[in-house]
C-alpha cells in the first residue's frame, strides 16, 4: 500500500475505532510518545489542553465520548505532505455526538473539524504522533436514531 492510501487508511481506522470505543483498536494507532493537543473550549476543567502518551490520549478521548449514545465521524479530504518516515497532514471530519437532552430528546451535535497530524513510520506501519483538534463550526439538532 502507498503511504498516502495508508495515511487514509489511518484516520479512518482512527475514526472507526472512537465510534466503536475500541481501546486496543485506538491504541494500536497511536506512537507510544503520541501527542493529542485539544482546543480550549473543549478542555475540562483541570485537565491540559495537551494530552501525551498513547493510553492517556485513549483515556481522554474514550472518556470524552462515554456519556454519548453514538458517535459518528465522517472523514473527508487530506492533505498529506510525505518525507521519507515522517509526514504531516491536515484531515478533515465531520464529527456527529448524539445524546440524550434534558426532556430525553435525542439530539447530534455535529462539529466541522479538522485534524492537523503528524505521522512516524514505526516497524513499517504509519503511526499518529501528534494529532491537534481544530473545530471549525457546529450545529445541534434534533435526531431519529431506530431502535434508540
Amino acid at each position: 500500500m502507498n503511504d498516502r492510501m495508508a495515511l487514509a487508511d489511518l484516520a479512518g481506522r482512527y475514526a472507526a475505532a472512537v465510534d466503536g470505543r475500541d481501546a486496543a483498536g485506538l491504541t494500536a494507532l497511536l506512537a507510544p510518545d503520541a501527542e493529542l493537543v485539544q482546543p480550549p473550549a473543549l478542555v475540562r476543567r483541570g485537565q491540559d489542553a495537551v494530552v501525551t502518551g498513547a493510553e492517556a490520549i485513549v483515556a481522554t478521548v474514550l472518556g470524552a465520548t462515554a456519556h454519548l449514545l453514538s458517535t459518528h465521524h465522517a472523514v473527508h479530504q487530506q492533505v498529506l505532505d510525505v518525507d521519507g518516515d515522517t509526514a504531516a497532514g491536515q484531515t478533515y471530519c465531520t464529527a456527529h455526538h448524539v445524546y440524550r437532552d434534558r426532556d430525553g430528546a435525542l439530539r447530534d451535535n455535529a462539529l466541522a473539524i479538522r485534524y492537523q497530524d503528524r505521522y512516524r513510520r514505526v516497524g513499517g506501519r504509519w503511526l499518529l504522533a501528534r494529532r491537534e483538534l481544530v473545530v471549525d463550526f457546529g450545529s445541534d439538532n434534533p435526531v431519529t436514531v431506530p431502535g434508540a
